[in-house]
């Protein structure tokens, strides 16, 4: 479905998310501040949730992945961080066709990364500013999942709750990669959440209990 035609659809009734395919995220940007820097990259893999089995496929054959183009490459120590090399930024995808591809992907799907708020800033904002667009999709930290499910670990980072579930990951700060280490951890925390949750609503006030969680 085309994305204006996606957006209409959705005018004039109440958003619901869809509930067995979530979708897990990541991006790779020229920086850190989500209100300057350039979307350089996006990848997302779907994941299948299967209420009544209580079982949840990783579906890589569902997944996306694209390289926006920029007018000036990004620094070279971040092309040292993430790879995207210089010739690679030039030739992506445009940003307008690249944010309207990613909305059809998510769909309704809700969207999972690790320390979502800034994957968030950033997709909203190249949405706003490149596709005049805003999703309605749910968003949800996959480390507050973690927090509020294994709250006697004492793990912030990525790379730490790696290295807790002993989840290894391809090639650290590349989006594909990084995305499907992320689908692996939650993997982990899957059986612990089942225990708990009977539908996304569960899970995302699950994950809300973080807040109330103190940390080290």
């Amino acid at each position: 479905m085309e994305l204006d035609g996606l957006l209409v659809s959705l005018r004039g009734m109440r958003f619901a998310p869809q509930e067995d395919r979530w979708v897990v995220l990541d991006v790779e940007t020229s920086g850190l501040d989500p209100h300057r820097a350039n979307l350089l990259a996006i990848a997302a893999i779907a994941i299948h949730v299967d209420w009544a089995s209580r079982r949840m496929v990783v579906d890589i054959g569902d997944s996306f992945e694209v390289v926006l183009g920029q007018t000036e490459a990004s620094s070279r120590d971040n092309i040292l961080l993430h790879g995207i090399g210089v010739q690679q930024q030039r030739e992506g995808l445009a940003p307008e066709l690249a944010m309207h591809r990613f909305a059809e992907f998510a769909g309704r799907s809700p969207l999972l990364a690790f320390h979502a708020a800034f994957d968030q800033a950033m997709v909203v904002r190249y949405l706003r500013a490149h596709a005049g667009a805003k999703l309605r999709n749910p968003w949800l930290d996959i480390e507050h999942l973690c927090a509020v499910t294994h709250d006697k670990v004492r793990a912030r980072t990525l790379d730490d709750w790696m290295a807790h579930f002993d989840v290894r990951c391809a090639v650290r700060h590349q989006a594909a990669a990084d995305a499907l280490a992320e689908c692996e951890v939650l993997q982990r925390l899957w059986p612990r959440i089942t225990t708990e949750c009977r539908g996304w609503r569960d899970v995302a006030a699950l994950a809300a209990r973080q807040r109330w969680i103190a940390r080290a």
